[in-house]
């Protein structure tokens, strides 16, 4: 009798933003929604956090945070970070998200920020490419203040430098203002 492997799993970080309709309800219907994910399981959820939109700023301050989720590597990790992937954008849909303007309002955005210690970069069947770390995510305030209440201590792939001491920097860059705890998502 041979031995049930196990699936290998990773903790993959994952952005979450909303500026428009009831926002905290939609992110805390979000985090369930991912919990909820075949083989999925949220492992910590930051903060709220109210912060100024980027790009176009003509539009409410968004919320933001970011959840701890173990979710199944699959036969490979670019595998199972496409994988999620799908998975995330199709619940941006369900949550009634809008094609708009680059940067513009949003229902829900779900971001993929790491995908356990992996470097991937690979070809989406859309044509467009997944890059985990997520490539703007190291100068992003809005994404280092929740990440580093969940992972301060984190190296990812590339960096150079923890998640702490990211949001330290970009602190200094975008000024205190830029990010406000805004309670919790329960």
């Amino acid at each position: 009798m041979r031995r049930k492997q196990l699936s290998r799993r990773a903790r993959a970080y994952i952005g979450l933003g909303s500026n428009l309709g009831d926002a905290r309800t939609t992110l805390r219907n979000a985090v369930r929604a991912l919990d909820a994910l075949p083989g999925a399981r949220v492992r910590g959820v930051s903060p709220l956090y109210r912060t100024r939109p980027i790009g176009v700023t003509d539009q409410p301050d968004f919320l933001n945070a970011v959840v701890a989720l173990d979710v199944p590597v699959g036969p490979d990790p670019e595998t199972g970070a496409l994988a999620l992937l799908v998975a995330l954008k199709g619940l941006e849909q369900a949550f009634g998200r809008q094609r708009r303007a680059r940067w513009g309002p949003r229902e829900l955005d779900l971001d993929l920020l790491l995908f356990g210690r992996h470097r991937i970069n690979v070809e989406r069947r859309d044509g467009r490419w997944l890059q985990v770390p997520h490539p703007s995510a190291r100068e992003r305030l809005f994404v280092l203040a929740p990440l580093s209440d969940l992972a301060p201590g984190l190296r990812p792939a590339g960096w150079g430098e923890t998640v702490e001491s990211a949001r330290r920097r970009q602190l200094e860059i975008e000024g205190p203002d830029a990010v406000q705890i805004a309670g919790t998502i329960s």
